[in-house]
C-alpha cells in the first residue's frame, strides 16, 4: 500500500479526522479499506488555505473555477461502490479537480489515469500528487467526456461531474464486467449510478440521489 508523505498533518487534530470517520460509518460506509485510506489522506492540502480549518467537515467545498471538492461521504461512497466487485488493476477518473478523489483511489488500485479539462486545476493536482509521493497516477489535460481511449479498456471508471445521460464513449472504454460509478442528470434531479459493461451492452443500478457540477466538453487553459 502507498504510504502518504507526512505534510502539515498537525494542522488538524487526530480527533477531527476520527470524528469524520465516525460520521462516514454512521452514514453507511462499510469498506474498511476506504475508511483507512480516507483517515490518512490529508484533505486540507486539497483546498485553499483559507478553508483548511473546514477540510475535515463532511461537506463539499469550493476549489475555484466553479468546481468543488466533493463531500467526503460521496468520495467514500463512490470509491466503495467502485471496489465492490473486487480488486481493480486499471482505473480511469474523469474530472481530476483538486485531486482528492484520485489520492483516495491511489492506494486501492494499481494504476489510475485521470483527466481534467481545466489546466490550472490539473497542475495544482499534479503538485499535490508529487507532495504525497503518489507514483501510480497518470494525469492528462483532456476533455473528460471522451475519456482516455488510448489506455482502455479499464476495469473501472469513476466520474466526478454529471452528464445528462450515460456517455456511450465511456461505457465503450470499460472491459466486459468492468464498472463505472457516475452521477447522471441535471440540477437537483441527479442520481449516482453504477454502470456494468456486459457482452451485449450495459446494466445500470441507481445508488442514491446526488448533486454534482455538470460534465462539460472542451478543455480550458
Amino acid at each position: 500500500m502507498i504510504s502518504f508523505a507526512q505534510n502539515g498533518q498537525g494542522m488538524t487534530s487526530e480527533r477531527t479526522r476520527e470524528r469524520l470517520m465516525r460520521q462516514l460509518r454512521d452514514e453507511g460506509i462499510r469498506d474498511e479499506r476506504v475508511l483507512q485510506v480516507m483517515a490518512r489522506v490529508p484533505r486540507h492540502i486539497f483546498v485553499d488555505e483559507a478553508l483548511a480549518s473546514r477540510a475535515y467537515e463532511n461537506t463539499a467545498l469550493p476549489i475555484g473555477r466553479a468546481q468543488t471538492i466533493s463531500q467526503p461521504y460521496i468520495v467514500a461512497r463512490m470509491t466503495e461502490a467502485l471496489l465492490e466487485g473486487g480488486t481493480l488493476d486499471k482505473v480511469l477518473e474523469v474530472g481530476t479537480g483538486s485531486g482528492y478523489q484520485t489520492a483516495v483511489l491511489a492506494p486501492l488500485v494499481r494504476r489510475i489515469y485521470t483527466v481534467e479539462r481545466i489546466a490550472a486545476l490539473l497542475e495544482q493536482a499534479r503538485q499535490r500528487f508529487r507532495l504525497l509521493k503518489l507514483r501510480n497516477i497518470h494525469p492528462k489535460h483532456s476533455d473528460g467526456g471522451v475519456g482516455l481511449p488510448e489506455f482502455s479498456p479499464y476495469d473501472g471508471i469513476i466520474v466526478t461531474a454529471a452528464p445528462e445521460g450515460i456517455p456511450r464513449a465511456l461505457v465503450d472504454q470499460l472491459r466486459p464486467g468492468g464498472r463505472m460509478i457516475i452521477p447522471v442528470g441535471q440540477g437537483n434531479a441527479q442520481a449516482l449510478v453504477k454502470v456494468t459493461r456486459t457482452e451485449k451492452g450495459y446494466d445500470t443500478e441507481m445508488l442514491e440521489p446526488v448533486k454534482f457540477v455538470p460534465l462539460l466538453g472542451g478543455t480550458e487553459l
